[in-house]
Order: structure tokens, then sequence, then C-alpha cells
């Protein structure tokens, strides 16, 4: 059984994570600039930013972490020509890593209580520290774990130190993804594996579950199994099954038998029939095609149509110059009738592993 919450935690104050698609008040961005998540590639994928920018814009604002006075300089020279609104973007001389600002940046938490009927802080909105240590995998992320604290500063804002059994509890924003009503969907594969990529040594499922309860204020936690070949955060949900209201998700479907990918997306199917939300009702299952498959020097990318972001401005979407562009594209259109679905190139943008999600970290109004 989980300990009893105790005073000072987002829970209790009645904080939770808001869903992607409730209105933000920013989108949170760090600017490329590290040449090895885009071998040969960076300035192409500086243009990719410009169009990112340019569609969210115009309904919320850009806070863009830049390494160096010389980065902000180019930014904004790339950003200007490819037509983006400068006004709406906030430039943050912040040192990073890299730009993964789903995993590194800020993870927002919303109070719905009012604050009148609590005791504690009277914000509206918080931050949680979730200790990016690089995906358990790579060796320099120092720079990147100051983001949540830089920005709790910068904001105002009161920051949660996660921690779990008096250590800290590691998570990336792209491992999971909430409904907004209490459930939060997440992998097996990326926080319950004993042996690649650790997070979190020691701590099983109810562990895991007892502290997205305390620090991001859900009541239900789906576990998929597996997300597809890869994929170097080793199961991001954001590459394979998304809310995209309350009550509705997307999951990404593998019809090739031959494929890789195809038996372990179809456990995923299988196993999505017996979950159920927060109130005991079963989600709305609307599949998502795959491309067919890219690869970099030999190995495959984890190029996905369920990486999408939802800005307040439009919905953005990758899209890999195949015949399935046209079926994400049209899917998410039927879902998303409130505001525009974009499709965005991100062909040379796989080439780091990740796209529009992994890059955007969303701040709610």
């Amino acid at each position: 059984m989980p300990r009893p919450l105790t005073s000072d935690l987002p829970a209790t104050l009645g904080f939770s994570m808001p869903a992607e698609w409730e209105p933000h008040a920013a989108t949170w961005l760090g600017w490329p600039h590290n040449a090895t998540d885009w071998p040969g590639k960076l300035r192409t994928i500086e243009w990719v930013y410009g169009e990112m920018v340019r569609k969210i814009a115009p309904g919320e604002i850009v806070r863009l972490l830049v390494p160096s006075a010389a980065a902000e300089r180019r930014a904004q020279r790339v950003l200007h020509h490819a037509g983006a609104d400068l006004a709406r973007v906030e430039f943050l001389r912040w040192p990073t890593n890299r730009g993964w600002m789903r995993d590194s940046g800020p993870i927002f938490v919303k109070r719905r209580t009012p604050a009148s009927k609590l005791r504690g802080p009277k914000s509206a909105t918080a931050i949680v520290h979730f200790h990016f240590n690089a995906w358990a995998k790579y060796p320099d992320w120092q720079k990147d774990r100051k983001n949540p604290q830089r920005a709790a500063d910068h904001l105002g804002q009161r920051l949660f130190h996660a921690e779990c059994d008096g250590r800290p509890f590691v998570l990336e924003g792209g491992g999971l993804d909430v409904n907004g009503r209490g459930t939060l969907l997440t992998t097996e594969e990326c926080y319950l594996d004993p042996r690649v990529q650790v997070r979190n040594p020691g701590l099983g499922r109810k562990a895991i579950e007892a502290t997205l309860q305390k620090y991001l204020g859900v009541t239900n936690v789906l576990w998929l199994v597996a997300g597809p070949v890869g994929d170097d955060t080793h199961g991001h949900i954001d590459d394979i099954c998304r809310f995209v209201n309350p009550k509705t998700v997307v999951l990404i479907r593998e019809d090739n038998p031959r494929d890789i990918n195809y038996r372990p997306l179809a456990e995923n199917w299988e196993r999505i029939r017996d979950l159920r939300l927060e109130d005991g009702s079963r989600p709305e299952v609307v599949p998502l095609p795959m491309p067919a498959p890219l690869f970099f020097a030999g190995q495959r990318l984890p190029a996905s149509y369920a990486n999408f972001y939802i800005a307040n401005a439009a919905v953005l979407v990758p899209t890999f110059n195949d015949p399935n562009d046209r079926v994400a594209l049209g899917t998410l259109a039927e879902l998303f009738p409130d505001r525009p679905v974009v499709g965005i190139h991100a062909v040379d943008l796989v080439l780091g592993f990740g796209t529009l999600h992994c890059l955007t970290q969303q701040q709610p109004a």
C-alpha cells in the first residue's frame, strides 16, 4: 500500500498535470546546438525549428533556450527568415547539453482546487523536477538537469523535487501522457526493465505508480508493453500511444507481419483491451499507421506519427514523405476539430531519434 501523502506534495496541495490540449501559456523549446544529435544536419534542423515556431507562436509564447549570445543571434535570423513572429519568442540564454525539452524541460502541474479552500501556496501552476539523467544512457546531462530549477526561478514558481524512498525519482516527459482527468499512460519497457536504461534501480510498479500519484496528481496508471525499434529512450509512450481527449487515445499499429515492429505493437493492442480509465470505462482506441521503415547508417529510426504536439493554434504532426502521411493527418484532423492539423517534415529530424513532441514542452495557462 502507498504511504499516506504528506502535506507538501503536489497532489495534496491540489495540483495535477493538465492534458496537453488544455490552454497553454507557452511552449518551451531548446535551440539545436549539439551536432551529435543530427550528424551533418544541424543547419537543416534549425529551419525545422523555424517552421515549428512559425506555427506555434500565433497561439502562445515560445520560450526558447539558447546556449550563447551567438546562438541567440543565429536563432533570431533563422526565425525571422522563416516568417516566425519574433515578438512572440522569449530567448533564455541558458547552457544546455541538448534541446530535448520534453524530457529535460520543466514539467508543469496546475492547481484545479480553489486556493482559498487549501492550505499552502496560492499559485495556479508549479513545476516538478524529475532529475533528468539523459535517459540513463549518456554521460552529459548535468546542464540539462538544471532546466526545471532555472524555469522555476525565472517564472517565480514553486518547484517540487520528486523523490521515492529518499532518493531522487527520475522520469522524462516523453515517458508519460495524461488525459487531465486522472489517468496516465506509460510503458513497461521504459520504466520497468531491470537491465536496460534503468532510471530508478530497485523500484517496481507499485512504487512508481505511488510516486506518480504524489507528484502528478494522477489516480490511475495504464501500462503498455513496448515501442518501436530504434527508440533511443527505450520505450517512451509519446512514440506509441497518446490521449487526444479524456476518453480517446490513438495507438500506432504496424500492419506488415514481416516488420520487426509488428509483434511488440500488436502486444500493445492486446493489452489496451483490458485497460480502464479513471472512471472504469474503456478508452476509445483509434489506430495510427506507421510510415515505411527509415534508416540511417544501417540503424532503424523511430519514425512515428504519434510524436505530434498539441499547441494552442495547431496540432503539429511529423511527416516522412510517406503515403501514410495523408492517413495520419486525416485521422488526427478528425480528432482535433478545434484547431488545424499541420504536417512538419521530419525525415531529417528523426535522425536525432525523436521529433516534434520530444522537442516541445507545454506550460499550462
